[in-house]
């Protein structure tokens, strides 16, 4: 069995999680993917069964699209609703300016890179204290979607954005870039060729997967090309 499975990944589950459950409901056959999403993300991860775990390079390198609700006028230690928030009122410029092109980029220090031979969220988690290295990502599209307008007094502002970006690119840091903002929801809607209205929930855990809808190695590396 050998293909590649468009897998909506559901809040709370972590990337390994749902390669594990593959694996388990297709009875124990070589799986991996290509490209993590934190637990608390949702939405498109390429998983791959068999001979596809081979192609992992190639469909990694494939630019990604996301969707993010963000709320303005506070921030996050995490980047997310998972962290400790500050709420300060100070709100980023409307529309504000969004940084496309090659860019220097530092990850958030509660993400799965390694540092000394270690993801940096374990470190994070105990309390150490280090500095994140930063990298060149690339960032294609970056656009507002929306934004709140005429709200009650006091009550915060949301607004959401999508982003179109190379390998590597953390959506948390770029919102955070901004200013005072933090992402409320983060959606990966698109790998490539691939999009998350063709993808299928994980398999329900402890039943066999008895017909997984498969595509095909040699058709999934041919669409790269389009």
């Amino acid at each position: 069995m050998d293909g590649v499975l468009l897998i909506d990944k559901p809040a709370g589950m972590s990337s390994h999680d749902v390669v594990a459950a593959v694996r388990r409901g297709l009875g124990g056959v070589r799986t991996g993917h290509a490209g993590t999403l934190d637990p608390f993300a949702t939405g498109l991860l390429l998983v791959l069964v068999g001979r596809a775990t081979k192609a992992q390079d190639a469909l990694m390198a494939q630019p990604k699209r996301y969707e993010t609700v963000v709320q303005l006028g506070a921030s996050s230690s995490t980047g997310d609703t998972e962290g400790e928030i500050t709420r300060t009122g100070r709100l980023p410029a409307d529309p504000p300016e969004l940084p496309t092109g090659e860019l220097r980029q530092r990850p958030p220090i509660y993400s799965a890179v390694k540092i000394g031979g270690e993801r940096a969220y374990k470190r994070a988690r105990r309390g150490e204290s280090f500095e994140m290295p930063e990298r060149i990502v690339s960032v294609h599209l970056f656009r507002q979607l929306w934004r709140e307008h005429d709200l009650p007094p006091g009550e915060l502002p949301r607004a959401a954005f999508e982003i179109e970006c190379g390998s590597g690119t953390y959506v948390r840091s770029l919102i955070a870039d901004l200013g005072d903002a933090y992402c409320l929801e983060l959606r990966r809607t698109a790998i490539g060729p691939f999009d998350v209205s063709d993808a299928v929930a994980p398999p329900a855990r402890g039943e066999p997967w008895r017909d997984p809808p498969l595509i095909a190695l040699d058709r999934a590396l041919a669409s790269l090309s389009k």
